[in-house]
């Protein structure tokens, strides 16, 4: 399942952003990375440790627990910490690649990687190219989104960013590990709650809705890890 969060950050949000990445220390996007994305993997990344990777992180984790969209779909367990990257220049793509399946925080937390996600923060009028490219079965996604906006798309997908032809497209990305481990069933119950929602909204509470959200909450039970 491929789902947009549209502003997930605000303008403030943004506006910081920006301010703390007038002055940011970018570094080789490689290091680090694993034998399979090093080969595909040409851009620049905020080491981990400095002001604007550790403030514009908090701020995406702040956004995310105010976004009901964010938790209905990936009913998280953990969240792997936020990091920055940019693509310009002579630095500006990564090849199709699958994420890895674990990933570890400079703390020692390990996080399965269920569903990536990339919160765009430049503007597509600021750079040519630079689509997400999420390959489904027989299908390509195509994403391109408004500076504070996000992209949700399962980690097991093979998936690139195409190359930059002018400007700099920079993003927040980072994965969750979800209570649901299957695409399938997150997207069942994604649905589901999304149908519920309406229904309730619009006929209220009944015997009948009441039934439904128990179906969905025994499912959740049912495939849920805590």
């Amino acid at each position: 399942m491929v789902l947009i969060l549209p502003q997930l950050l605000n303008e403030a949000d943004l506006a910081h952003a920006h301010t703390l990445l007038a002055t940011a220390p970018w570094a080789d996007g490689r290091t680090g990375a694993g034998s399979q994305a090093v080969q595909a993997k040409n851009n620049e990344q905020l080491p981990r440790d400095c002001d604007a990777s550790r403030e514009i992180g908090a701020m995406v984790l702040r956004a995310l627990d105010r976004s009901p969209q964010f938790l209905a779909a990936c009913l998280p367990r953990k969240v792997f910490p936020p990091r920055i990257n940019r693509y310009s220049g002579g630095a500006n793509y990564y090849g199709k690649h699958v994420d890895g399946a674990i990933r570890f925080t400079e703390g020692g937390m390990r996080v399965r990687t269920d569903v990536s996600c990339t919160v765009f923060l430049s503007d597509p009028t600021e750079y040519d190219g630079g689509e997400l490219a999420v390959y489904e079965a027989g299908t390509t996604r195509h994403v391109k989104l408004p500076s504070g906006h996000a992209v949700l798309y399962p980690a097991s997908h093979v998936h690139e960013v195409t190359p930059v032809t002018r400007g700099a497209r920079i993003a927040a990305f980072f994965w969750v590990e979800s209570m649901v481990r299957a695409d399938a069933q997150r997207q069942l119950l994604h649905e589901f709650d999304l149908a519920l929602t309406q229904l309730r909204e619009s006929a209220g509470d009944s015997d009948t809705t009441v039934a439904l959200v128990g179906t969905y909450h025994n499912l959740l039970r049912m495939w849920a890890e805590t």
